[in-house]
């Protein structure tokens, strides 16, 4: 059962990154210019907690440049 949730974040994971490659190269062969990419990748917690709100909500972010 502890492995389910672990399958569960690997393919969303894997999901976001094949989305988020193919956005970018699409958005590098549009944008003009030569300059590098600062990109920033938020990960927020949508769920309806309803009253029972966590501590602390999960929120990441990662910030990167991609050269041309």
């Amino acid at each position: 059962m502890a492995e389910d949730y672990r399958d569960d974040i690997r393919r969303l994971l894997k999901e976001f990154g094949v989305r988020a490659d193919g956005a970018i190269v699409t958005h590098l062969a549009q944008a003009p210019g030569t300059q590098a990419l600062r990109l920033r990748f938020t990960l927020e917690d949508l769920t309806d907690y309803g009253g029972e709100v966590p501590p602390q909500r999960l929120h990441l972010e990662v910030e990167g440049t991609i050269r041309r």
